[in-house]
């Protein structure tokens, strides 16, 4: 770690920050879109537009050490909120999306604890590792296949859903191994 990264570790106003933040206050558009509008078109625009300033501000931090602690944490927390609103928009037209739904709240409930209780021991807080983006890519292409194809079938639609929730499970047990592991190598 170079010391410019270490200056942004503690700021709470980066570029990256920032970014996570209007990914927050994308949410309630979405939300009027799909469910008040029925604009599923600009629906997905916005979900897009959250999920490039997801990118780009994933790319900032990295590109130019702006990798902060805060954003370690607000980051996923503007992902999490940005799915679990949308899935729960989703369920007026998509009961079995609750699935879905149930498996993220459990993951991140119990993941949020440990991660709280690994800070208190080790005092780092860690990113998302490349299962954990790899769930949030499939809840992503899940909510815009629902939103795009809105009469999709239920069998193509408990198909996403299933391997969505396999992905899930996968990340979870992976995240609990790392740390596990991480939390017993680094004890403060």
């Amino acid at each position: 770690m170079n010391n410019k990264e270490n200056s942004y570790k503690g700021k709470i106003i980066t570029v990256p920050n920032l970014l996570s933040l209007f990914r927050i206050l994308l949410i309630p558009i979405i939300v009027w879109l799909y469910c008040v509008e029925k604009k599923y078109e600009l629906t997905i625009l916005v979900l897009l537009i959250s999920g490039a300033s997801d990118i780009i501000d994933g790319f900032i931090a990295r590109r130019f050490n702006m990798v902060s602690d805060i954003g370690k944490a607000l980051d996923p927390i503007a992902d999490k909120l940005t799915q679990g609103v949308t899935l729960i928009c989703l369920l007026i037209d998509f009961p079995r999306l609750a699935i879905l739904l149930f498996g993220l709240l459990v993951k991140e409930f119990l993941l949020g604890i440990m991660e709280l209780y690994s800070i208190k021991k080790t005092g780092v807080v860690h990113g998302a590792n490349w299962h954990g983006k790899l769930t949030t890519c499939m809840i992503y292409a899940t909510l815009f296949v629902h939103i795009w194809w809105h009469d999709i079938s239920e069998v193509v639609s408990f198909g996403f859903i299933a391997i969505i929730f396999m992905i899930m499970c996968m990340s979870f047990v992976m995240y609990y191994v790392q740390k596990k592991k991480y939390m017993k190598e680094n004890m403060k």
